[in-house]
């Protein structure tokens, strides 16, 4: 690729005009290689070429209607950390309305390495609903949350629910 304007993110030679390829991997950029005779050459017509940036899924829409709305325990340090801000982020949230935990964290990034238990959600945050979303693959819900959805210790279980042709129910008490 030439005549184009590459980030190389290499911070001692960030931008290049040219960019040579082979077997899918970069192999010199300017003047770092030599064209052979079987060379393609591909004119960017001076376009902005960024390698290696690729993300396929995106939740922008979502992100911008309930920023203000979630908390985010990415790169969170402790959980005791995220049990202080999941009680500022209750303290500000307005009667009615929930706090949500997204997004990509994980209880292995914790000092504490686990998960937060159900009496500490109830504690940081005891009139305030909570949804922590683990994983995208399952959710925690404190009792503000549950009285908020109407569930009761005398609430049937929930229909099972199919996930890779296994059935599963959610555990009582949930």
């Amino acid at each position: 690729m030439s005549n184009g304007r590459i980030t190389t993110l290499d911070p001692k030679h960030p931008q290049a005009r040219s960019v040579a390829i082979k077997n899918g991997r970069i192999v010199g950029v300017d003047s770092d290689f030599q064209r052979g005779e079987h060379t393609t050459v591909i004119d960017l017509n001076g376009r902005r070429v960024i390698p290696g940036l690729n993300d396929s899924h995106l939740h922008v829409i979502r992100g911008g209607l309930n920023y203000n709305m979630e908390l985010r325990w990415d790169g969170v340090p402790s959980l005791a950390d995220g049990m202080r801000m999941l009680r500022e982020q209750a303290r500000r949230t307005p009667p009615g309305q929930w706090v949500r935990i997204v997004g990509g964290w994980s209880e292995f990034q914790f000092a504490e390495r686990r998960m937060p238990t159900l009496e500490e959600l109830n504690a940081a945050a005891p009139d305030t609903p909570v949804f922590v979303l683990h994983l995208y693959c399952r959710a925690l819900l404190n009792q503000a949350a549950l009285r908020a959805c109407g569930y009761t210790k005398d609430s049937p279980n929930p229909r099972a629910v199919r996930s890779n042709a296994t059935a599963s129910a959610i555990p009582r008490g949930f």
